[in-house]
C-alpha cells in the first residue's frame, strides 16, 4: 500500500492477505449478475478478479501516526488462532508482524489500538501466543472498544461458533490484563480525531474521524467491504449483524461523504486501501476512486 498522509498525519496499510475472495452474489444477497457487470468496468482487474468475475479483497490494519501518538486501526485475523470453522484463518502464519516492522513501528511503540468493531478477522492481532497463554501483543497500548460493541459479543460470543474462539482469545485477555478502555458515544481520543457510532455491521461499529491541516480521513472499517458498496450502497454483506441497519448507515455515509475531499479508508479495499467517492459511475451512481 502507498503511504498517504492527511494533513501533517502519515497512514501506512499492514497487509495481512490480499486475493481473489468469493463471488459477489455470495457475498451480497441482494446483488444481481447484471448490476455487478454494469462496474466490472472500473473494478476490474484491482477489485474484480477478471477471469473469475469475484471480488478481490484486502484484510490490513493501518498505522497512523500523529504528533503524539502512533495509533493502529483494526487488527486483522491474527498468528496461531484457532479458527477450524474458518479453515483459511485457522493456525495461520501470516508475515502480519513482518509488515507492521517495514512501516518502521515496533510493537512496543503502539499507544492506542483501535478496534472499529470486534468480528474475527479485525482483533486477531491484539494479542499473541506466548508460553502457552494469549497476551497483549502491544504491551503499552490502551485498547479502545466501543462499550456497545464489546456488551454484545460478551453475550452473544456463545451463541456463534465463528466468534466465540476470537473474543476468547483475542478480547478477553486484553481486558484481563487492564490494557482496554470501553468508550460510549462519539468518543474523542485527541484533537483532531473521534469516533463515529455507525451500527449496522455490528451494533457497535465505530469510523475513527482524522482532521488535520484541513483535510479530513475517515477509516470506515467494514461499513463498506468492497467499492461494488458504494454505487451499489444498499447492498448489506452476509456478515451484517443488522443487514436492514448496515443499508441505512451506509447509504447516509455514501450521500454525504460523496464529491467531498474527505479521504475514505475502508479495512477490505484491495491494493492502496484509500480514496474518494466521486460521481460519474454507470446510471448515475457514484463510484470509489482510489487514491494515488
Amino acid at each position: 500500500m502507498t503511504t498517504l498522509k492527511i494533513g501533517d498525519v502519515t497512514i501506512g496499510g499492514v497487509l495481512e492477505w490480499q486475493g481473489v475472495y468469493r463471488d459477489p452474489l455470495e457475498m451480497y444477497p441482494d446483488a444481481t449478475r447484471a448490476a455487478v457487470d454494469k462496474h466490472r468496468g472500473w473494478l476490474e482487474p484491482h477489485s474484480i478478479d477478471p477471469q473469475t468475475g469475484n471480488i478481490i479483497m484486502a484484510f490490513r490494519s493501518y498505522v497512523v501516526r500523529t504528533e503524539r501518538l502512533t495509533i493502529l486501526i483494526d487488527s486483522c485475523v491474527g498468528n496461531d488462532k484457532e479458527r477450524p470453522v474458518r479453515p483459511n484463518w485457522h493456525r495461520q502464519k501470516w508475515p502480519w508482524m513482518d509488515n507492521l516492522r517495514a512501516q518502521g513501528v515496533a510493537p512496543e511503540e503502539i499507544d492506542i489500538v483501535m478496534c472499529t468493531h470486534l468480528h474475527t478477522d479485525h482483533v486477531g492481532w491484539n494479542t499473541q501466543l506466548v508460553d502457552g497463554r494469549w497476551v497483549p501483543t502491544f504491551p503499552n497500548a490502551n485498547y479502545l472498544f466501543h462499550k456497545i460493541e464489546y456488551d454484545y459479543w460478551e453475550k452473544e460470543h456463545r451463541n456463534q461458533d465463528w466468534a466465540r474462539d476470537a473474543f476468547i482469545d483475542s478480547v478477553l485477555p486484553v481486558m484481563e490484563a487492564g490494557q482496554a478502555t470501553l468508550v460510549n458515544g462519539d468518543h474523542e481520543i485527541d484533537s483532531g480525531l473521534w469516533l463515529e457510532h455507525t451500527p449496522g455491521h455490528t451494533p457497535g461499529a465505530v469510523c475513527l474521524h482524522l482532521e488535520q491541516g484541513g483535510d479530513h480521513g475517515i477509516f470506515c472499517g467494514d461499513l463498506m467491504h468492497h467499492p461494488l458498496q458504494v454505487p451499489e450502497s444498499r447492498w448489506s454483506s452476509i456478515f451484517c449483524e443488522d443487514p436492514t441497519l448496515s443499508r441505512e448507515t451506509r447509504m447516509a455515509f455514501v450521500d454525504k461523504h460523496a464529491e467531498t475531499d474527505t479521504m475514505i479508508l475502508p479495512a477490505h479495499f484491495a491494493d492502496v486501501g484509500g480514496g474518494h467517492i466521486v460521481s460519474g459511475g454507470p446510471d448515475g451512481k457514484p463510484v470509489f476512486k482510489f487514491a494515488g
